[in-house]
């Protein structure tokens, strides 16, 4: 019985180009933002936008999502970077486009946060990541303020869900139990 040969080399290298580039277009849109946020929201009001459905306004959070656990700045940082380094690592062997894209999004949306984390106040593994977008309310009552290193790494994070939830592995195939019951029902 012969071994029937996996995807060719260039299609494991065009999908950790795509989540390479798809994750440094994201940091970009992440960092370009929290720039243009700092430099013209600080110290003022939030902006009212869309009938007051969003708001922009600058907040820093030093903790998780939601603002939850602050003050561990430094674990959030180290989790981060062993994200990264597991993202990384694992594009070599990435040969499905849906889950090149999910790894893509949370990849540059950690990276983000991350630089937030190390480079802005108070300090060194210490700093405040940069929020400034607020659904209903100008300062986070309705939903917690966000910014798009969140949103990317949410969209990633339930792309993700629902490719693991349909069976789709990294190589592209799908999982034993998806085509044992894809061969039941053909049958």
């Amino acid at each position: 019985m012969s071994e029937q040969p996996g995807p060719p080399a260039r299609t494991r290298r065009s999908r950790a180009r795509l989540l390479m580039g798809l994750a440094a277009a994201v940091l970009a849109l992440d960092i370009s933002t929290k720039l243009l946020v700092v430099a013209t929201l600080s110290d003022r009001e939030p902006l009212r936008l869309l009938g007051g459905a969003v708001y922009l306004t600058e907040a820093r959070n030093t903790g998780a999502a939601f603002s939850f656990a602050e003050g561990a700045t430094v674990v959030f940082t180290l989790i981060a970077v062993a994200v990264v380094v597991v993202i990384v690592r694992s594009a070599r062997r990435l040969f499905s486009t849906g889950w090149a894209v999910a790894l893509a999004l949370v990849l540059g949306g950690a990276v983000g946060n991350l630089l937030d984390r190390v480079f802005r106040d108070p300090g060194f593994l210490r700093g405040g990541v940069v929020d400034f977008i607020s659904l209903f309310d100008p300062y986070g009552q309705v939903w917690p303020i966000f910014n798009v290193a969140d949103s990317a790494i949410v969209c990633g994070g339930v792309l993700g869900a629902v490719l693991a939830f349909r069976g789709v592995e990294f190589n592209g195939g799908r999982s034993r139990d998806e085509a044992a019951d894809s061969a039941a029902v053909g049958d």
